[in-house]
């Protein structure tokens, strides 16, 4: 069990706070939005009505010893700098940041922050990438300039081993795991000989313009 942070209590940040604190987790959330604190009060560990940007504030929250700080401030470009500096200056060790544009970006990297979301564009690009190619089931960024794919198995590839169809050579792109629905089993790393069915999904790791080359195969 891990200790969480969540500010800023938005369609994103209340999502956040309360899957994590399902999944067993401690999990304080705060916003100074009293209806929004009083709308997750009963699915975290505690909500809190507080200003983010108050340095004061901050410190007597008490957030010293949380594992992950997330914050989930996006509209305001100065109330994200000005959190993400009083949870720094509070000794939050790691801080995950959302960001709404590539200056926001630049401007926490410029503040240290290592893990920087973009929730709506991964959306955007998931939902792209999935009406491009009907065989794409998910996609999901991995970092700059790479991604994680689902993928039907393309009809050529029916019957083949992997070898045969040497993913990691033609596109540079590595067989993480095969999800076999007849019968129903997670792959992990499969061998080289594992015969692909028409049944089966495949997990890829690569690099965006190998993962495109072979969604159009």
């Amino acid at each position: 069990m891990k200790q969480f942070l969540v500010v800023g209590l938005g369609n994103f940040g209340y999502y956040l706070a309360t899957h994590l604190y399902e999944k067993g987790h401690e999990v304080m959330a705060i916003d100074k939005d009293s209806a929004l604190v009083q709308n997750i009060m009963n699915q975290v560990t505690r909500a809190v009505v507080a200003d983010a940007t108050d340095a004061r504030a901050i410190e007597e929250l008490g957030v010293t010893d949380v594992d992950v700080a997330v914050v989930s401030i996006g509209s305001v470009l100065g109330d994200s700098i000005l959190t993400v500096l009083n949870l720094q200056e509070a000794g939050v060790g790691h801080i995950i940041a959302k960001a709404i544009n590539d200056p926001h970006r630049r401007i926490l990297e410029k503040l240290g922050v290592r893990e920087i979301v973009f929730p709506e564009r991964d959306i955007a690009v998931s939902m792209a990438a999935h009406l491009d190619n009907p065989h794409l089931i998910d996609y999901l960024p991995f970092m700059e300039g790479y991604g994680i794919i689902e993928l039907c198995v393309p009809e050529r590839f029916i019957g083949k081993t992997l070898k045969e169809i040497n993913l990691t050579n033609k596109y540079g792109v590595q067989v993480v795991a095969v999800r076999e629905l007849v019968p129903e089993k997670m792959r992990f790393i499969p061998t080289a000989d594992f015969v692909l069915k028409d049944s089966d999904i495949l997990i890829l790791l690569g690099s965006d313009r190998g993962l495109e080359k072979l969604r159009h195969i």
